[in-house]
């Protein structure tokens, strides 16, 4: 799971529950700390085992490029509610809820659109669905179809081993052994454990099948014409580096990878991840401005 490496929320980060027409959604509000906000907001979509606070690194950053930010936990995620339904946890159900989100953040301004890992494929359905017309989709660790190598066989522990034995089994056979590894301080673990056992068991377990089976849907997100771009780390051991650089070649998008990064860039490498979705960002709205003055 993406591990932060801090909790306090930097100058310009408030939580909120942001109300929208699929419910309430727990999220991290950022504002520019100094300035005002000039520029099109943007919504950055967890990953399967992740929440908002995966973002805090790059929230107040991203934030002084004079824009709203906005981190959110998915349905079921965290200090997000959802129901036993394992209908409400498809791709396409999780895409309804980024565009009622989206609508809600943005008013009548585009949002920029940012999904990390199992986000990715969550912001990729919600481009594809139509409803939303975004300024531009960041895929973020995400490949296109199906999740692979030790990642694959941590989603399918998760779909075998928590209806049958809980999210504290879990957490005692995989998550906890991980952090202690990695020497994760008191106050991050007490919240690892925290945010695991707040999950819906349902919501992520049927998450973690979504993960498994996804279909490549390249080609339908190509055509959505939709500034994109594919940033992952050198190192990444969810979907293979070389694959995300063929889907972005596919897609026509730009590619970022983030040296000495794995599959978290938003926590390993904050700086450069937050430099490149500012840069990214600026030229999508340009693009569109330049666009819409032709036009006339």
């Amino acid at each position: 799971m993406s591990t932060p490496r801090f909790l306090d929320l930097p100058p310009g980060v408030t939580p909120q529950k942001i109300e929208t027409s699929q419910g309430a959604f727990a999220a991290l509000d950022a504002v520019p700390v100094s300035g005002v906000i000039e520029r099109w907001p943007a919504l950055l979509v967890p990953g399967l085992t992740g929440s908002k606070e995966d973002f805090i690194a790059v929230l107040m950053t991203l934030a002084q490029s004079g824009r709203r930010v906005v981190a959110i936990d998915l349905r079921g995620q965290y200090e997000t509610p959802g129901p036993d339904d394992p209908s409400a946890y498809t791709c396409a159900a999780l895409g309804a809820d980024i565009d009622a989100l989206a609508q809600a953040i943005g008013g009548d301004d585009p949002v920029h659109l940012v999904g990390h890992s199992f986000g990715g494929l969550v912001a990729r359905e919600a481009a594809i669905d139509g409803r939303t017309r975004f300024a531009s989709v960041t895929l973020m660790s995400s490949g296109p179809g199906a999740i692979e190598g030790r990642r694959a066989v941590n989603a399918r522990k998760i779909v075998e081993q928590v209806p049958a034995l809980g999210l504290e089994a879990l957490w005692q056979a995989r998550f906890e052994p991980e952090a202690l590894a990695r020497d994760v301080p008191d106050d991050i673990m007490e919240f690892l454990h925290k945010r695991l056992l707040s999950n819906s068991p349902t919501g992520l377990t049927h998450m973690a099948g979504q993960v498994l089976s996804a279909h490549d849907r390249t080609d339908e997100l190509r055509q959505v014409e939709v500034p994109t771009l594919v940033l992952f780390g050198e190192h990444d051991d969810g979907w293979p580096p070389d694959a995300q650089s063929e889907m972005a070649a596919a897609l026509g998008a730009e590619c970022v990878v983030v040296p000495g990064s794995v599959h978290s860039p938003a926590v390993e490498a904050p700086e450069t991840t937050a430099a490149a979705l500012v840069r990214f960002w600026n030229s999508a709205e340009k693009h569109f401005l330049d666009s819409r003055s032709n036009a006339v």
